[in-house]
C-alpha cells in the first residue's frame, strides 16, 4: 500500500478523470489525498476521497467561478493565454503551499496533472512523481501539432517547420509560467526548466488519450502510455432531468462543456441549425447559464443547466461538441459520431484527432452559423462513414480499461504492489 498525493488543475474537465483515476487506485488499497483550492473540495470528497486545502489566502471558496465566468468570454489564443495566467498563479499557489502540505500528510509519491506544477514540489521533496495527461499529452515531437492547434500531424517538411513555429509560439506566450517557475526552482536548487515537456515525469507519463485516437505516428516515446477514458460513474453525483420530454426521434446531444459556455449565442445557433433536422436537440448549458436566460429557442429544444451526460450519450444518434476531451471519449466510447466546435485550449488539437480518424466533423468557431451546424449534424447522421468510424474507436477503445492499466503503470513505475488481500478479493 502507499500513500499518494495529487495535483490537479481545478476544471471539472480534469478533476472528473484524475479522481476516476484516484478511486481505481483507492479500490488497489492505496490511499489517496487531493491537494486543491476549497472549491474543489466537495468534488473530491464527494468521489470518497481525501481532501487537503491549498491556497486558501489567494483562492477563497467562489474564486474559482470568477475566473471561469472570465474564461467563458474568451476565444481561440486569448483563452490559451488567460488559460497560461491561471497555471501561473495556481503554479506560485502549490510552489508556496504544496511541500508543506505534503510533508504534514506523510505522501510517499505524487500523481501530477500535466496543466499542474506539482512536479516542482516532487522534485523539491525529492518524492518519485508520475504525470498524468487529462488532454492530449505534451509531446516534443515537430510530427505532432501542439495541441491547441488544429493541425493535422504530418511528417513532410513543412508539416514539421509549421508545427516547430507553433511550439515556438506556445512557449513564447507560456514564458510567464517558466520564468516563475525557475525562479523558485533556483531557490530550491534544482535546474531550470526550458519548456513544458521538462517537468514531465522521468518514470511514467500516462495520457488519458486512447492510442486509437491518437495521430499515426510511429516511434513516440516508450515512457509515454496511452491508456483510455477515466470513466467512474459512482464518482458523479446525480443530476435531474425531464426524461418524459424525449419523444423518440434521434436524439442529438449538444454539450460546450463546462468552462466556455457562457455565449447564448453559440446555444441560438446550434438550436437555429437543429431545426430543421429529423431530430430532437437537448442542450446542456454546464452551468455557464440557466435555462431562463435563454428563453426559448428555434426547434424547442430541452434545455438543462447540467445534463446526466452518460446516460443521455446511451440514448444519442450524434453529438455536438467542444471537443473536451472527456465528452469526447464518452462519446466515442458509445460509437456516436461527433459536430466538433472547439473553442480554445486544447480543444482544437482534439477536434483534429476526431477529424483525422473519420469519427466526425470540425467547425472553427470563427465560421459558426447555423447553416454550417445544420449541413454538419445532417452530415454525421445521414453518411454512415462516421458512425462506422466512431464504432472502430469505440471497439478499440473497448479493449483497454484506462484506470486499470493507468494504476497498474503506476504501481509498476513506483514499484508498489496491490496489497495481497485486495488482490485476492479482485480475483474472487
Amino acid at each position: 500500500m502507499a500513500r499518494i498525493g495529487v495535483f490537479c488543475f481545478a476544471g471539472a474537465g480534469h478533476l472528473y478523470p484524475m479522481t476516476a483515476l484516484a478511486r481505481r487506485m483507492q479500490r488497489r488499497g492505496h490511499e489517496l489525498v487531493f491537494f486543491g483550492i476549497a472549491d474543489t473540495e466537495e468534488k473530491i470528497r464527494a468521489a470518497g476521497l481525501e481532501f487537503v486545502q491549498i491556497g486558501a489566502s489567494d483562492h477563497p471558496l467562489g474564486s474559482l467561478a470568477a475566473e471561469d465566468r472570465k474564461l467563458a468570454e474568451l476565444r481561440g489564443l486569448k483563452t490559451f493565454a488567460y488559460t497560461v495566467e491561471r497555471v501561473k498563479n495556481t503554479a506560485r499557489m502549490v510552489m508556496r503551499d504544496g511541500p508543506r502540505a505534503c510533508r504534514e500528510a506523510e505522501v510517499e509519491a505524487l500523481l501530477v496533472d500535466e496543466a499542474d506544477m506539482g512536479g516542482n514540489v516532487a522534485e523539491h521533496l525529492r518524492v518519485p512523481y508520475i504525470s498524468v495527461a487529462l488532454f492530449p499529452p505534451l509531446i516534443a515531437d515537430d510530427r505532432i501539432p501542439p495541441f491547441c492547434f488544429a493541425w493535422p500531424a504530418g511528417q513532410n517538411a513543412v508539416s514539421r517547420f509549421r508545427n516547430r513555429i507553433g511550439m515556438r509560439l506556445l512557449s513564447r506566450i507560456a514564458a510567464p509560467i517558466l520564468r516563475l517557475v525557475n525562479a523558485q526552482r533556483r531557490t530550491w536548487g534544482l535546474h531550470t526548466l526550458e519548456r513544458a515537456t521538462d517537468l514531465l515525469s522521468p518514470l511514467a507519463q500516462i495520457a488519458q488519450l486512447p492510442r486509437a485516437l491518437e495521430f499515426d505516428v510511429p516511434g513516440l516515446p516508450t515512457i509515454l502510455h496511452y491508456t483510455g477514458p477515466f470513466v467512474d460513474r459512482g464518482a458523479r453525483a446525480a443530476v435531474d432531468f425531464p426524461w418524459k420530454r424525449l419523444d423518440g426521434r434521434p436524439l442529438v446531444y449538444a454539450s460546450l462543456g463546462t468552462l466556455q459556455n457562457g455565449s447564448q449565442e453559440n446555444f441560438r445557433i446550434l438550436a437555429e441549425g437543429c431545426a430543421g433536422l429529423e431530430a430532437q436537440l437537448v442542450i446542456s448549458l454546464g452551468g455557464g447559464l440557466d435555462p431562463e436566460q435563454v428563453g426559448r429557442l428555434r426547434g424547442d429544444p430541452v434545455i438543462v443547466r447540467y445534463a446526466p451526460q452518460l446516460d443521455l450519450l446511451q440514448r444519442a444518434a450524434a453529438v455536438i461538441t467542444h471537443a473536451g476531451l472527456n465528452t469526447t471519449l464518452e462519446s466515442l466510447a458509445e460509437g456516436l459520431p461527433l459536430v466538433c466546435i472547439p473553442l480554445g485550449n486544447d480543444q482544437p488539437g482534439v477536434a483534429a484527432r476526431v477529424v483525422a480518424k473519420g469519427a466526425g466533423v470540425a467547425i472553427p468557431r470563427r465560421k459558426l452559423t447555423a447553416a454550417r451546424v445544420r449541413a454538419a449534424a445532417r452530415t454525421v447522421l445521414e453518411d454512415r462513414r462516421y458512425r462506422t468510424a466512431a464504432q472502430r474507436l469505440q471497439t478499440a477503445m473497448a479493449t483497454v480499461d484506462g484506470p486499470e492499466l493507468a494504476a497498474d503503470i503506476i504501481e509498476n513505475a513506483l514499484r508498489i504492489e496491490t496489497p495481497i488481500h485486495v488482490r485476492k478479493h479482485a480475483a474472487g
